[in-house]
């Protein structure tokens, strides 16, 4: 894999996110996909999206903890990290903050674009983005470039905005 040459607009997303936070909705809206069935991702789930003139890659891994340990296979090559997060579900919030900690403080991510997508955005219970940002001290990163983006998967909302962001951030690493 290393040495394989890659087109410039060949992108490789990471969508990582506890479980049931939306990640397999996300990216079937953003391949225009049926929404009306999703299970759990046991597992990963890969679509090659386009958008701006680039062929993004998607790699959608399931977010149950026994899974969550092997996130770590997926990280090399990674052009931008997209983290969802269930904006409804507070009771996870530390949870969510522990497991986006981590990531960041991996080797293979380092200085990879950072989007967070404050997902569920059309749930009443929804915490709005900056309340999100501010509970995540995403204020403390440094390293990198990162937007958090209300959304909501179900109706698409926020996920366009999302994208286009993604696509103005991409830094090819050097290999």
């Amino acid at each position: 894999m290393k040495g394989r040459p890659r087109s410039q607009q060949e992108v490789r997303l990471l969508l990582l996110g506890l479980d049931n936070s939306g990640k397999t909705t996300l990216l079937k809206q953003l391949a225009a996909e049926d929404i009306s069935h999703i299970t759990p991702t046991q597992g990963f789930n890969i679509k090659s999206v386009q958008s701006s003139g680039f062929k993004l890659n998607v790699w959608d891994i399931g977010g149950q903890r026994k899974i969550r340990p092997y996130w770590r296979n997926y990280f090399e090559n990674t052009d931008v990290l997209i983290y969802v997060i269930d904006s409804s579900d507070r009771k996870r919030f530390e949870e969510t903050s522990l497991e986006l900690a981590e990531l960041l403080e991996e080797e293979k991510l380092a200085g990879v674009p950072l989007l967070i997508f404050a997902n569920k955005q059309d749930l009443m219970t929804a915490s709005p983005a900056s309340e999100l940002a501010e509970s995540l001290n995403l204020h403390t990163i440094r390293d990198r470039m990162w937007q958090v983006q209300a959304c909501s998967a179900v109706t698409a909302e926020g996920v366009q905005d999302g994208m286009t962001w993604v696509c103005r951030n991409i830094s090819f690493r050097k290999k």
